[in-house]
């Protein structure tokens, strides 16, 4: 695996501070699928939590592939062994709901949250989510929901969150919550002449009422187009 502790340091650097006695809640997603959104986010988690020393939550919005637990899994030798899971919820919010809903054994409606795990990475104060999906019944859909209580729950409790947001042409999750977080970075490959797509995600992640914090130029560094070039948050 490529080092990006440089880049990350960078990254980390770039967001600039949050805002005193609150977490903050970033997305980190693609206009296009393979320019390395989930790589990026992890080894932002990693970075914030062993070099930065904040607690990091790393929240997955494939929900039903689940990538990043499975990454943190393969990779433990350099992330760390995971936990036993736990509630990931403060509060019992969801940032998703289970369509229909199902009922316990004592015929109460079960809750969004129990299809939501934690898991804790090794030693540093960071956490992988990730959704039990073998908990869903036949004929149960999961929906992303337009609502912020769930990453204002996080924010009260943990310094930094990671949102892995997946491109729009596999789910529209990130479009959905980005109203909802502080900053949203936008991942480029390097090597990718095309920057029409990216300026539309710019654009898209702005007009559903996100900030667009900047871009994190992927597998090399290339000066990036003018119209592209983000402020400084």
């Amino acid at each position: 695996m490529v080092d990006l502790s440089s880049e990350m340091a960078e990254l980390w650097a770039s967001l600039g501070a949050s805002v005193s006695g609150r977490g903050r809640v970033v997305q980190i997603t693609a206009a296009r699928r393979g320019e390395g959104v989930s790589t990026v986010a992890r080894e932002l988690a990693l970075f914030a939590a062993r070099r930065a020393g904040r607690s990091v939550w790393l929240v997955d919005l494939d929900l039903i592939a689940a990538p990043q637990h499975a990454a943190i899994v393969d990779g433990a030798a350099r992330y760390g062994a995971l936990s036993e899971p736990a509630q990931a919820s403060p509060d019992g919010s969801m940032f998703f709901t289970i369509q229909p809903q199902a009922q316990t054994a004592a015929g109460e409606v079960r809750p969004d949250a129990q299809y939501l795990a934690a898991h804790r990475v090794g030693a540093a104060r960071w956490w992988v989510t990730r959704f039990q999906r073998e908990c869903l019944a036949a004929g149960q859909g999961v929906h992303v929901l337009a609502a912020g209580h769930y990453w204002d729950s996080l924010r009260r409790v943990v310094d930094l969150v990671i949102v892995d947001g997946p491109s729009p042409e596999r789910s529209r999750a990130g479009l959905t919550v980005s109203p909802f977080m502080d900053q949203t970075v936008l991942v480029v490959a390097a090597d990718q002449p095309d920057v029409g797509a990216p300026a539309r995600m710019r654009d898209a992640v702005m007009a559903a009422g996100g900030n667009v914090a900047g871009l994190f130029f992927n597998r090399g560094v290339v000066e990036p187009p003018g119209f592209l070039s983000p402020a400084r948050p």
